[in-house]
């Protein structure tokens, strides 16, 4: 059946992606300020390892943060990613979100060592990378290479870094977990060949 909807314009789109993630960032920040309130109530939200009834706060915990400076180091580059591939449409860019807190909240609950809490939306933010990169080469959009080759120029580093095991305080399996299912939501997600404009709603 074909979509009779007309396609938004490019300024629409930007609106669009731009108000969804300015509220989602807003969001990750009231939620702290809520934290904080009320005696850091919301960071047993968090996902400690392997314990089932854990398994309910797989979705949460990419909304959770352990203090403000925790939700600041990740409002800058999930605005940002999370903006650019809203561009691609709203729909889809939801699609691709869930995929990576889900895949990376199970991961996390499966991997990480035991004892641990993990709550942030840095899991998002390694898989929006995740996605971005190579999404542009599996859908063949030259804007969609440059997007990514840009995002790998700036944030390819911090990446690579957030890797790292050696890290203290830091789930390196969860950022691993999360870069793989963005990865893994480009070609799950990818535009079939007769989308040349999808609606963004």
């Amino acid at each position: 059946m074909t979509d009779t909807r007309p396609a938004w314009s490019h300024g629409e789109r930007v609106r669009a992606a731009a108000v969804l993630m300015a509220g989602w960032v807003a969001l990750l920040w009231v939620l702290e300020v809520v934290d904080v309130a009320t005696g850091h109530a919301l960071d047993g939200y968090g996902v400690v390892p392997r314990t089932q009834s854990e398994l309910v706060d797989v979705v949460p915990s990419a909304f959770v943060h352990f203090g403000f400076s925790h939700v600041a180091a990740n409002s800058v580059p999930l605005l940002v990613l999370g903006f650019l591939a809203a561009l691609g449409g709203i729909r889809r860019f939801l699609a691709v979100c869930a995929l990576i807190v889900v895949a990376d909240g199970l991961g996390v609950w499966l991997l990480s060592p035991a004892g641990t809490n993990t709550a942030g939306a840095s899991g998002l933010i390694f898989g929006l990378f995740g996605y971005l990169l190579v999404s542009g080469f599996v859908d063949r959009r030259p804007l969609g290479i440059v997007a990514g080759v840009l995002v790998a120029a700036v944030w390819g580093g911090s990446i690579l870094a957030g890797l790292a095991p050696t890290q203290s305080g830091v789930s390196w399996q969860g950022h691993l977990i999360g870069l793989a299912a963005g990865v893994a939501a480009a070609f799950l997600l990818r535009r079939r060949p007769a989308e040349h404009r999808e609606p963004v709603l």
